[in-house]
């Protein structure tokens, strides 16, 4: 008789566990997408430029959705971002401009999106302004800032092609953009932040239920101020990004993103109610919200209905992610639907 042991089978894979991986419906829906691209516009999307240009555009609006993301799974929500755009724009602008020092120009625009931030923070965890609220006040109130301090004007920053900071931040490295490869790294850093870190686990406390958090000994009142302090902080970067890929200054850049980051995070599968977030879920629905208008204009659609599938694909995430994560929904729904039949 052989003493050579058997070989055990291998492990049959739990259709449960595939089910729970983290994103998993957005994703679906990602590749979904990107089949239905490449099969009304195979000329366009089998080939690289039109992704070359999407690792370019979408990163700065990832970097907000992303902090957004953790934002949202403390229960709270923060709409000034568009103006922390336009003012640590303004500063990266100006100190590039007037001392010629775009890497003293980059730590004064994300100082100035910390500090934003700790103002935000401040104002609703100590003096108890509900999130909402005092967001969309400092949110008009950075923005007149940033158009009193500009003069209105917008500003070219030409001089910095060729620079390091330029190559950096907004060059290539083998062909891909490097906005993308800073946008992954805040990526992998906010998920490590949310799921390995105390500092996550606190923010997850606190979304689920504030007084819970205080009981176990949550200090509630630095944690969310820690965590409007680095929402700013992200802000100042991202409005880094996109002066750079344009080379210019204007005052109302970002005004464009305040829907498109909250719709990033909410298809992704964060919780409106706080308590639960998912940041490869974000990661992807910035993806889908960043390629979805040009998507659909290369298929040959009509412009005007963009806006109709966009709210369709944004139903569909939900719907198919509720499906996924939680079936037992979508079995009392049928249970209501057949009883009235």
């Amino acid at each position: 008789m052989s003493d050579t042991p058997l070989k055990q089978p291998a492990p049959a894979l739990n259709p449960r566990a595939a089910a729970k991986l983290e994103g998993l419906p957005i994703i679906i829906v990602f590749f979904v997408l990107i089949g239905l691209f490449v099969g009304f516009a195979p000329t366009v999307f089998l080939h690289w430029p039109i992704y070359n240009s999407f690792l370019v555009t979408i990163p700065p609006m990832m970097i907000l959705s992303l902090g957004l993301t953790l934002v949202i799974a403390a229960g709270e929500i923060d709409l000034s971002f568009p103006a922390v755009i336009a003012l640590s724009g303004f500063l990266f602008a100006h100190v590039t401009r007037t001392y010629d020092a775009p890497w003293l120009g980059l730590l004064a625009a994300i100082a100035g999106g910390a500090l934003i931030g700790v103002v935000n923070g401040f104002l609703i965890a100590v003096i108890g302004i509900p999130s909402i609220i005092i967001t969309i006040g400092t949110s008009f109130f950075w923005s007149g800032i940033a158009t009193v301090l500009s003069g209105g004007m917008s500003y070219t920053l030409e001089r910095l092609t060729g620079t390091a900071i330029n190559g950096i931040l907004s060059g290539t490295v083998l062909g891909i953009p490097s906005e993308a490869f800073w946008a992954l790294g805040v990526a992998v850093v906010v998920w490590f932040i949310l799921n390995r870190h105390r500092f996550g686990e606190h923010l997850l406390f606190i979304g689920d239920s504030r007084e819970v958090a205080r009981v176990v000994g949550i200090n509630t009142l630095r944690e969310r101020i820690k965590l409007f302090t680095l929402m700013g902080a992200l802000g100042g970067f991202a409005a880094v990004l996109l002066t750079l890929e344009n080379l210019s200054y204007f005052p109302t850049q970002g005004q464009g993103m305040l829907l498109s980051a909250l719709a990033a995070v909410f298809i992704g599968g964060t919780s409106v109610f706080g308590g639960t977030a998912t940041v490869v879920g974000s990661f992807f629905g910035a993806l889908i919200i960043g390629m979805l208008d040009a998507g659909i204009v290369a298929t040959g659609v009509a412009g005007f209905w963009v806006e109709v599938i966009v709210g369709l694909v944004f139903v569909a995430a939900v719907v198919l992610h509720i499906g996924i994560d939680d079936p037992a929904r979508i079995r009392q729904l049928q249970r209501r639907l057949f009883s009235k039949a």
